[in-house]
Order: structure tokens, then sequence, then C-alpha cells
């Protein structure tokens, strides 16, 4: 009882450490466990016995025979079930090939090359160099989400990186079987006859199951055939229901059905699906917490020994700076990252719980068997995963600074609400270069934004989930464009300084356009533009136009007519770089209007010949 009051708690401190400190949880996580469990049994224990022993000893332990491995593998089919609800379709328009690449060819590199320099520094026998490099493809999401939220990066890097760390998770355990299978099989015919066959149902049953079971769990869910109480509940218990009911029909196969069920569930229209992912996300952490500690602690200070040696260097210095960028740039060969973007996705692969999980079960089944080498198997696989977590974790911000890729200023834009007018301004945005995320809480207006190509985001206002999205990291300007003038100002309050630090803009209230000495600072478009005006405008002309700009007194002319004219409103001023500026109602004046810009505006074309003569205080409003 005291063991697994202990793991929860530390698990959770652990936690706690990772967000006051920015790292990734899993670097507490696992010296934690190195305390309770090796380090306590050689020095700190007077009787030489470990804190918290995983495996029953005879004496303690927590888990009988093969328990502990069992409630890795449950644990870990619930970690990838819940990346895979994350993986939307409409992030990889750019970078899918990159992505595919990487799991496959990229996959290939590591596999073969890390098989090589395992065989040459350490001696190790091909199959368990092989068994070795299987078991480090993995890059896993539970360490490198961490790490990209705290960086501000263009969406497509932080897309392939996430992308890559959930897809390869169940590649890595397929190779890793794969490989297993090949060291059990006596004779090499019939490790071809059983690797091919076991292939194809790790395929077959994986794909088969996930697919299924996700359209009849959605079906269930949005046909209110589960009462809103046991809906959590009755998610939790088919994920855990699917990856049984694969691996029995296919060793291994668990892993790939689950992450497939949680794709085929957050790109298809389920209702409920944020309070899901709430769930499953809170349930991840936990499970992520116990998992490290137990895994770490399961490790004996004689398997630690055995890396004391100047070969453990030269193979994690190979694998990090060598095998890793190899793999990286030739799957992205031919792509559109640059130069740079491809150097910092090189350095930024740190190995998570999968890795250790299978290692710890591979390593103690060929022990047991009496494999020569295979004590080496779990601590080197260890040491792969502390030692990517520990250089990433604290390099990564600065290493995005040094290669050119840590946006200085975001520029990207964050529009809260979803209406007919968010949606004409995130199109035109979206074509002029800006990355742009829309949120609303209403289905309808999601869809159809997204109908448009445009990305958004199902959410209350009121919710934290957008404060963990790594692909909002490029995000800079937030634009408050709701019916409702409450929600725009809670929006500017609560995500004002995450999101707004280039600008935070809303719409004026009816109220603040009938005072004129009531102009917020933070007021959009002008002070004479609220939510209904806009609509208004936008059913009667659904376009948004650019005219040239001659000097700022050509600009002021037509903001003069613009003041006049009750079917046009001045939105954007573009550059002669093609950079657009935002028109706050509360700036008197717009600095650098020079020939070559252009005047953006939503509304009809402007009547140039019919400028009025009477100048107003208005007149230089933007």
């Amino acid at each position: 009882m005291i063991e697994l009051a202990g793991i929860i708690i530390l698990g959770i401190l652990a936690q706690w450490v990772a967000w006051k400190f920015k790292i990734p949880a899993i670097l507490p996580l696992i010296l934690i466990g190195l305390l309770v469990g090796p380090i306590a049994a050689a020095y700190l224990s007077e009787d030489g016995t470990k804190w918290i022993e995983p495996i029953w000893n005879g004496k303690n332990g927590l888990f009988p025979g093969e328990g502990l491995y069992y409630f890795v593998s449950l644990a870990i089919s619930v970690i990838l079930f819940e990346g895979g609800l994350t993986l939307k379709r409409a992030e990889i328009k750019n970078v899918g090939p990159v992505i595919t690449k990487l799991i496959t060819l990229g996959s290939a590199v590591t596999f073969f090359g890390a098989g090589v320099l395992a065989h040459y520094i350490f001696g190790l026998s091909w199959r368990l160099s092989f068994l070795f490099s299987g078991l480090i493809i993995v890059t896993g999401p539970t360490v490198i989400t961490p790490i990209l939220r705290n960086i501000p990066l263009k969406k497509d890097i932080s897309t392939v990186l996430k992308w890559e760390g959930i897809l390869i998770d169940p590649i890595g355990a397929l190779v890793a079987v794969l490989v297993f299978e090949f060291i059990s099989v006596e004779g090499d015919s019939g490790f071809t006859k059983t690797a091919l066959i076991e292939f194809g149902k790790i395929i077959l049953f994986g794909t088969t199951f996930g697919f299924t079971f996700a359209h009849a769990l959605a079906f269930a869910i949005n046909k209110k055939l589960i009462p809103h109480y046991l809906l959590n509940v009755v998610s939790l218990s088919t994920v855990l229901l699917v990856f049984v009911e694969s691996e029995i029909f296919a060793h291994e196969s668990g892993l790939l059905a689950v992450v497939v069920m949680g794709m085929v569930l957050g790109n298809g229209k389920l209702q409920n699906i944020k309070e899901l992912l709430y769930f499953k996300e809170s349930l991840s952490v936990l499970l992520i917490s116990i998992l490290f500690i137990l895994l770490a602690a399961n490790i004996n200070i004689e398997d630690m020994l055995l890396l004391y040696t100047w070969k453990t260097a030269v193979l994690f210095a190979a694998v990090v700076f060598l095998i890793r960028p190899v793999a990286v740039f030739l799957s992205t060969m031919g792509s559109k990252l640059k130069t740079n973007e491809k150097v910092f996705i090189s350095w930024v692969g740190p190995r998570g719980i999968v890795a250790a999980g299978i290692a710890s079960l591979f390593g103690s089944k060929l022990l047991k068997q009496g494999v020569e080498g295979a004590e080496y198997i779990t601590p080197l696989v260890f040491m792969i995963v502390l030692g990517t977590v520990l250089l990433n974790a604290t390099t990564a911000r600065l290493f995005a600074k040094v290669v050119g890729v840590f946006l200085k200023k975001s520029e990207g834009i964050l529009i809260v609400g979803a209406s007919k007018i968010s949606r004409l301004l995130g199109h035109y945005l979206e074509a002029n270069g800006r990355h742009v995320v829309l949120i609303d809480s209403n289905e309808g207006n999601i869809e159809k934004a997204k109908e448009l190509g445009l990305e958004a985001i199902s959410t209350n206002i009121y919710s934290e989930t957008l404060t963990d999205n790594i692909e909002l990291n490029d995000v800079g300007y937030l634009m408050a464009l709701t019916g409702n003038s409450d929600i725009n100002k809670y929006a500017i309050k609560k995500f004002g300084e995450q999101f707004g630090e280039n600008g935070s803009f809303r719409l004026v209230t009816n109220e603040e356009m009938l005072d004129e000495t009531n102009n917020p600072k933070e007021g959009l478009f002008s002070h004479k533009d609220d939510f209904n005006r806009l609509s208004e405008l936008t059913r009667k002309h659904p376009s948004i136009q650019e005219i040239d700009l001659e000097d700022k007194t050509h600009y002021e002319e037509l903001i003069t007519i613009s003041n006049h004219d009750e079917d046009i409103i001045p939105l954007f001023v573009k550059d002669s770089e093609g950079e657009l500026h935002i028109i706050s109602s509360y700036n008197l004046e717009v600095k650098n209007i020079e020939e070559g810009c252009q005047l953006v505006y939503l509304g009809k074309p402007f009547d140039v010949d019919n400028v009025p003569t009477v100048e107003t205080k208005g007149s230089n409003e933007e």
C-alpha cells in the first residue's frame, strides 16, 4: 500500500516539477525511479533492498511474474489512444509526405544504422544489436510534446515532430517484435516464414479492430446509447477491449489498433470529443507518472554498471549526432522544409515510454532464455531514453535560436469566433501567408470553416485546452470577433498575454460605438463597426477588396470615404513586402504609408471620384 501510494505521490510531484521548470516530465520521473530503485538498493538501504520493487521477488514487490509488463502494455495502449485522438488530417496538408518518409525510410535508417553501431561498438550479436535498434526507433509523444509546448516554432515543424512521435510508436514496437521472433525462432528459414505471417497478422488485425471499434463507439456515443456519466469509463473500457482482443489474435498488434482507433475517432464527427480528450489526457498523465517510476526502479545497479564505459558515450553520440540527422535529411529530401528546419528536427528525437517498456519486457524474457548479451538490452535502451530526453529538454530552446527556427515574432493569428465574417477574414489571411486558427463552440461554424480549408478548433473559450496546444506556438495576434461582447473581453483577458504578444484586438460593443469618448485600446477596425454592422456588410458584400495607396494623404482620403459610406469597412494595411497590419480603432495615425502599400477593406469597391471635401477628426482614424 505504501509503495503504491508513494509511486502516485512521487509521480504527480515530478509532473509539477516538470511544469514549474518547463522540462519533460520523463526526466524527473526516471530520476525518481532510479533513486527509489537501484540507487536506494546500492547506497541508501541498510539491507540492500529497493524502496520500490516493481516485480515480486518472494519477499516484496508490486507485480507477480509478468504482471508488471501486462500493466505497462495496457497503460501504453491508453497513452497512444489519447495521442491518436489529437492527430488531425488537416494538420499535415503541407508535411504529409515528410511524416510518411520519417516513419518508413527514417525508421529503416535508424534500424540498420544503430544495429551496426551496437554490434561493432559493444560486440553484441547481430540479432541483439538489431533488437536494440528496433527499440530505439520510436520518438515518444510523452516527451516531445512538453518540449514543443515551450518553444515557439513554425506549425510545420511542430506538426512533423508530433505526428512522428505518435505514429512511430507502433512501428517501433512492430519491428522489435519481429526481431524478438527472429531471436526466439530457430533457423533463418523458420524466421522468414514466421516474420511474414506475424507482420501480416499485426497489420490486418490492428487496423481492422481499430477501425471497426472506433466506428462502433462513435455510433453509440452519437446515438446517446451511453449515458453521459458513463461516457469516459465506457470509452476507456473499449480501448482496453480493443487492445486485448487485437493482442489475442496477433501478438503486439494492440498498439497499432489503439492508434488507429484514436485517429478515426479524432477525425470523425464525434459528439463529446472534448470531454473524452480531457479525461484521457488526465489519465495519461497519471499512467505516465506511474510507468516511468516503475520501469526505472526495475533496473538493477549491476545493469547500470554495464554502461560505465567509453563505449556507451560513443554509441550515444553516434545515434544522436549521426543516425538521427541522416534519417531526417534523407526523409525530407525534396520537401519545402528549409535546411535549418531539418537540422532542428534532427536535433529533437527523444525516446519515450514505449521504448523503455518494451525493452524491459524483452530484456527480461531473453535473460530467462539464457541469451548471451541480453543483459545489455534494457540498460542500453534506458541510456538512450534518459540521454536524449536530458539533451533535448535542456538544449532544444537554445538550439532553436541558434539554428534560426525560434520565432522571434509570432505572426500566426487566433480568431475567436468562426462566423461568416471570421471565415472571410481567415480565408483572406491564409491566402496572404498567415497561419490562422479559428475557434468556436458552434460545431456548424467550425464545419463551414473546415470546408474552406481553414484550421478550426471546436472548443469553449472558458476551457483550458488552448493553452496546451503546440500547434498554436506561432500565434502572436488575437482577434475576438464574436457577437457576444462579454466573450470578446474575456478572450482578451484570458489569452491576450499568451496569444496576443503582438496585439490583442476585439470588436467594439454597441455602447462603445455610440460613445465617441469610449474607444478601447484593443478596439478592432474602427470605432463605428460592431459585430452587427460587420455581419450585415458581409451579407451584402461578401468579399475583401484591395486598393493601391499612393501616400499617406491618399490613405486618409480613403478612410474619409469609408467613414461616410456604410458599405465599406477598412481592415488592414498591406505594405510593399506583403505584410499585413491590423487597423485598430484606437490608433489615430498609421505610419509608413507609401507607394506600394494597399488598403484592405470589406465591402463594395471605392468610389474614388467622389471623395468628400469635408475634413473631420475621424479622417485620420485607422
